[in-house]
């Protein structure tokens, strides 16, 4: 009888089906880790694998001065178009005895109060502006929303004693006529422009107009030390998002 029921019994089976039964290799163990990660950062790592997100209209890139005659660094950002003060020549000979070329005769330093800028139709109230640690570990500096300028404080004032560059930053304003937006159409080297100040009147003449990419800005020559230099920036009107346009000037000679 014993014999009979082992004959007829029912052999016993392992449960294969599922995971119960089954043994787990290395390679089964590294398939499930690279499908359950490729499912992670498809669900949840997009912000990932984008850039950071597009400053807001009219922000402004920028960066601590560099002390003057510092070697740029490999990273230094190029301008996008520019037009400038043509390649230097020699010089013609001078005469001994004549006296040189008269400097500008500059009233003290003092806090710009209103820019005159008649190329390109530019008459605007400046007003100070002071920059935040916020605002200058960020490199993103945003005025406020008017159609006035505003003098970056931390940086140069206009004059005689001036230390470094003057900066003077506004909006451009996309369906709206501004100051600001003639920056970009119509602004030229060697235009001229006058800055008050309590002091005075400074004239400049306009050496450069630049156009940048907002995010590479704060790496370019602008934010080089030049004393009494004079520097505008707003949005570029053809890219108000992604483009700078900077003005540079210096004192006009006389």
């Amino acid at each position: 009888m014993r014999q009979d029921r082992r004959r007829h019994a029912a052999p016993k089976r392992r449960i294969t089906n599922g995971l119960a039964g089954k043994r787990w290799n290395r390679g089964d163990v590294a398939i499930l880790c690279c499908g359950v990660l490729a499912f992670l950062s498809f669900t949840f790592g997009a912000p990932l694998f984008h850039s950071a997100a597009t400053p807001a209209v009219g922000s402004i890139s920028s960066s601590a001065p560099r002390v003057p005659g510092a070697a740029a660094s490999a990273g230094t950002a190029a301008p996008i178009a520019q037009t400038g003060v043509p390649k230097a020549t020699a010089a013609p000979a001078q005469a001994p005895g004549t006296p040189a070329a008269a400097a500008p005769d500059l009233p003290p330093a003092a806090q710009p109060l209103h820019i005159r800028y008649p190329a390109a139709t530019f008459d605007v109230a400046i007003h100070p502006l002071d920059l935040d640690g916020e605002a200058q570990s960020s490199h993103t500096i945003e005025p406020p929303a008017t159609k006035d300028g505003y003098w970056l404080t931390a940086f140069g004032t206009p004059g005689k004693g001036s230390g470094n560059t003057t900066y003077v930053i506004g909006h451009s304003w996309e369906g709206a006529d501004a100051p600001f937006n003639h920056l970009s159409s119509a602004a030229a080297v060697g235009d001229r422009l006058d800055v008050e100040t309590p002091a005075g009147t400074i004239s400049y003449r306009v050496d450069s107009v630049t156009t940048y990419l907002k995010s590479s800005l704060k790496d370019s020559p602008v934010w080089d030390m030049v004393p009494n230099r004079l520097i505008l920036i707003s949005c570029y009107t053809e890219d108000l998002w992604g483009k700078n346009v900077v003005v540079s000037a210096s004192p006009a000679v006389p």
